[in-house]
């Protein structure tokens, strides 16, 4: 699995977070920095942060547990240094506070789906192959694709299409779907895709790649919550850092991207009154961006892997502590 596994701007998430995280002046009696991979998957970014900075100590957490079993096993050899946790990147503050660990040196985000849910089948997560219609990241709890499609009133999955998926046709495709499951409930992926296919116009159809591409997307956010946990996480690991702490964020999607990058807009923004001849301390900027907008992988690498193609990453720095 490690070996199929390829960590999307692997070398550029190490180079933003090294400032933070590389080792102290000797001598100077300071504790190990750590660094908190909000979303361990496969592992791959968490062994090159333990590789890359070998005095770093590791909190990495997810709410898949196979992807936390298959990780564990790749991170085996560091040992003590790598805690793995099972839990929503939105519990961090619970996660830190147990660990006796309330702020950290670094913190990495790699939202989306993990290269292990899209390849194995049985998850539901691509449309590319047929599969039960479950897309629950962790599939001990929550509400799968499925019951979404099957129970969902007309107007909530519109909703949800229009919102999470940025489908232009979300009327049509729920009034098939309406439709269909009338007859018989959704269970399968490839039946939801032909009838995706068969919904949209002819023109629809010729741009933008998989026309199912879109639904998959809303109907993953909404049975995993997605957005809602990320507009919690991303101010909550912004508060974990301490001073001098950096944090980058992976994002696949125009919606993820555009709550990360209001989230650190507003903390390296002042927060005075308008009008101050001189900005007291406590309403200076919190934060200092360390990307130029947000920042897109390079052709070789997507080349290489294909699924880096829509990563957008964000970084910062905290430069000051809230104002009490």
């Amino acid at each position: 699995m490690s070996e199929r596994h390829v960590p999307v701007m692997l070398q550029r998430c190490l180079d933003l977070l090294a400032p933070a995280l590389e080792p102290a002046p000797s001598g100077d009696g300071a504790q190990a920095p750590v660094v908190v991979d909000c979303t361990l998957g496969l592992g791959g970014h968490s062994e090159a942060l333990l590789t890359r900075f070998p005095e770093a100590r590791l909190v990495a957490l997810d709410r898949d547990k196979e992807a936390l079993r298959l990780s564990g096993e790749r991170l085996a050899p560091f040992g003590e240094r790598a805690t793995l946790v099972h839990a929503v990147y939105d519990e961090l503050p619970d996660v830190l506070d147990r660990l006796g660990t309330p702020r950290v040196q670094g913190v990495l985000f790699d939202l989306g789906v993990s290269s292990m849910q899209l390849d194995e089948a049985d998850r539901g997560f691509a449309y590319a192959q047929d599969a039960p219609l479950d897309m629950r990241m962790d599939q001990t709890t929550g509400v799968s694709a499925a019951e979404v499609l099957n129970t969902y009133p007309p107007g909530e999955l519109v909703r949800i299409l229009r919102t999470y998926g940025e489908e232009k046709q979300a009327k049509r495709i729920v009034a098939a779907v309406v439709r269909e499951r009338e007859k018989e409930p959704f269970s399968h992926s490839a039946r939801l895709v032909e009838l995706i296919r068969d919904a949209l116009p002819q023109a629809a159809k010729r741009t933008g790649g998989n026309p199912a591409k879109r639904t998959f997307q809303a109907l993953r956010i909404e049975v995993n919550g997605e957005l809602s946990v990320l507009e919690r996480a991303i101010p909550a690991a912004v508060r974990a850092l301490a001073v001098g702490g950096r944090i980058a964020v992976l994002s696949y999607h125009s919606l993820e991207d555009r709550l990360v990058k209001q989230v650190f807009a507003a903390g390296a923004a002042s927060t005075a009154p308008p009008g101050l001849p001189v900005v007291p301390e406590r309403y200076q900027p919190r934060l200092k961006l360390l990307t130029r907008g947000a920042e897109l992988p390079t052709e070789e690498e997507v080349a290489e892997n294909r699924r880096a193609a829509p990563a957008r990453l964000r970084g910062a720095e905290r430069i000051r502590e809230d104002a009490q």
